[in-house]
């Protein structure tokens, strides 16, 4: 992703939030630290109740913590008056899972109405909606009404009011979540595009890891209000740490070992080698089995696994059962780790 000077634009330090019901305290954030950079397309991923919305309507003054400190251009917004918090909040869009557009106001209508709010003329209105309807790729769909859209339509809809008042922040409330996956694709790629075009920082939540591979470049995963694990969205693939991280990952890369297909190929080749062959940036791209049969009297079977791709680079992982005698078999694991590939030999019972 192409930034100028990196700078922090969002900071939480110690950040919680607690709301009270007839009978108990419910702890929807806990201590929370988190720093966004200008550019970034931060994705903040979780389960049901992980605390992941409440986070995203700290970020634009919409809940206040109960503690700690929520800063937006090094403007601590919790400090904000109620007037000052209006204005604020018009330089952060957010976008919502169910569109939250008026049925009875046609799509310019419904860009316009930030500006509208804000005061701004009705010629300038409109141009700045027929502008953004070109951005989201729906000229000529001004005059139509929601109820005559496609799900995708209406979300485009939808970025394209968050985008009304030029904002430098937009926040992405499971945005995604009620498309079907060719449309999640398609407004992935807007964001991805707005993102670039635009220079808007982009802070999405979502309980879908496909989301934040395909186009965020860092990552924070939450469980039970908490941060438990955050980073480069690539390393993160490529090396999760945390048990509900590594949920989300094998989720996502459809990895499904189980004894009983490993057992299968054993059975067959008794004398063969399975391996997990571990895929980093800078392996992934590298035709390293191709290479290994060529450079040794070996075959390979890929057993199951595969390549993937986030907008840093790829990651993966592939079993696979290597057939030939031992010297051979060691020296194509050999061969493996130095060409940057993590070998791990699975061991029969």
């Amino acid at each position: 992703m192409e930034k100028g000077v990196i700078m922090s634009i969002i900071q939480l330090k110690g950040v919680e939030k607690t709301f009270h019901d007839k009978t108990e305290e419910v702890f929807a954030v806990q201590e929370v630290d988190l720093t966004v950079e200008a550019g970034d397309i931060y994705g903040i991923v979780g389960y049901s109740g992980a605390g992941k919305s409440t986070l995203v309507r700290l970020l634009n003054g919409l809940e206040q913590p109960t503690k700690g400190i929520v800063k937006v251009h090094d403007q601590d917004i919790t400090q904000l008056s109620t007037k000052d918090l209006r204005n604020f909040r018009r330089k952060i869009g957010m976008i919502f899972q169910h569109f939250n557009l008026l049925w009875s106001k046609t799509v310019l209508e419904n860009i316009q109405l930030p500006l509208k709010i804000a005061g701004v003329p009705k010629a300038q209105r409109k141009e700045r909606a027929e502008e953004l309807l070109a951005l989201v790729g729906l000229t000529g769909r001004g005059d139509h009404y929601p109820a005559q859209l496609s799900g995708g339509q209406k979300q485009r809809v939808g970025i394209a009011r968050a985008l009304a008042n030029r904002p430098e922040i937009l926040l992405c409330d499971e945005a995604t979540s009620a498309l079907d996956p060719q449309t999640t694709d398609e407004v992935l790629d807007l964001l991805m595009d707005i993102n670039k075009k635009l220079g808007l920082t982009i802070v999405l939540i979502t309980h879908e890891m496909h989301v934040i591979r395909k186009i965020c470049n860092k990552v924070a995963v939450m469980e039970k209000g908490r941060i438990v694990e955050r980073g480069d969205t690539l390393e993160i693939f490529r090396n999760p740490q945390q048990e509900v991280t590594k949920r989300f990952v094998k989720k996502e890369t459809a990895e499904d070992d189980t004894e009983q297909i490993l057992q299968a190929f054993r059975n067959e080749n008794p004398d063969g080698l399975i391996v997990n062959l571990h895929f980093t940036k800078d392996s992934a791209n590298e035709p390293v089995i191709s290479q290994a049969i060529r450079k040794y009297p070996i075959d390979i079977s890929v057993i199951h696994g595969g390549i993937q791709k986030t907008i840093d680079g790829r990651f993966g992982n592939l079993t696979v059962m290597i057939s030939g005698n031992e010297l051979h078999q060691q020296q194509a694991l050999v061969f493996f780790k130095g060409q940057g590939v993590e070998v791990e030999v699975l061991k029969g019972e």
